[in-house]
């Protein structure tokens, strides 16, 4: 009996591998065996892209809200330990918003809890 091969699948992977590799540069945009492992690696940072954003955003979030609470009189990590005391659940993206968005209402929150 012949041996059977699928043809079809193999075929419509590497064209799958080869459509993701689209603006690569050099072999790694043609040649299957270099795409192959290149979108394997891109797939690799693009999930821990997808992490790093989140704590890059917290970062950013909290840098804003350290500035505006220190024009208030106050530091960081005595304003959320405040907040948390009086149970203000404001988490840090809605107070970075205030901070940079709405400084009346953000100075409020600050008062409230002095």
């Amino acid at each position: 009996m012949p041996r059977s091969v699928n043809h079809v699948a193999s075929r419509a992977r590497r064209k799958r591998v080869l459509k993701q590799s689209k603006g690569f540069y050099s072999k790694r945009k043609n040649v299957w065996t270099v795409a192959k492992n290149a979108i394997d690696k891109a797939m690799q940072y693009a999930y821990a892209g997808r992490k790093q954003k989140k704590r890059d955003y917290r970062y950013l979030w909290i840098a804003r809200i350290n500035a505006a609470v220190r024009e208030e009189g106050m530091t960081y990590s005595v304003f959320m330990n405040k907040l948390k005391v009086n149970n203000i659940t404001l988490n840090r993206k809605v107070l970075a918003d205030l901070a940079a968005n709405d400084s009346a209402a953000f100075k409020a929150i600050v008062a409230s809890v002095k």
